[in-house]
């Protein structure tokens, strides 16, 4: 087993749920999130971000708007959409699962002593 290639696929499989909780918060801009996303060690290219955003607006899970700034172009700020408040919910739901099942196997080992 590559434990690297199962690292990254378990960040990969966990990045748009991050990404949403990220905007869920209100309006945010692309920057931010990476600077977030890095930060936390989900993310640590700027080109994996774009495309997830532009899959995420193409299923009507974001929007964005451009709002002008002070110091150089317009950016897009992103906000999620009803349908992407909705889905974020149910990851929620899957991650507390997920967790809790996860966190029982790795206990149950722990106590019989196979950690």
């Amino acid at each position: 087993m590559n434990i690297e290639n199962a690292q990254i696929q378990m960040r990969k499989g966990i990045l748009e749920f991050c990404i949403l909780h990220i905007i869920s918060r209100g309006e945010v801009y692309a920057t931010d999130m990476l600077e977030e996303l890095t930060a936390a060690r989900m993310m640590v290219v700027e080109g994996t971000l774009y495309p997830i955003l532009t899959r995420l607006k193409n299923a009507g899970l974001v929007e964005y708007k451009w709002v002008e700034s002070p110091s150089g172009p317009p950016r897009k700020y992103y906000s999620l959409t009803t349908t992407g408040i909705a889905s974020l919910e149910k990851l929620r739901e899957t991650w507390h699962e997920l967790a809790t099942s996860t966190n029982q196997i790795i206990n149950h080992n722990q106590l019989s002593g196979l950690s």
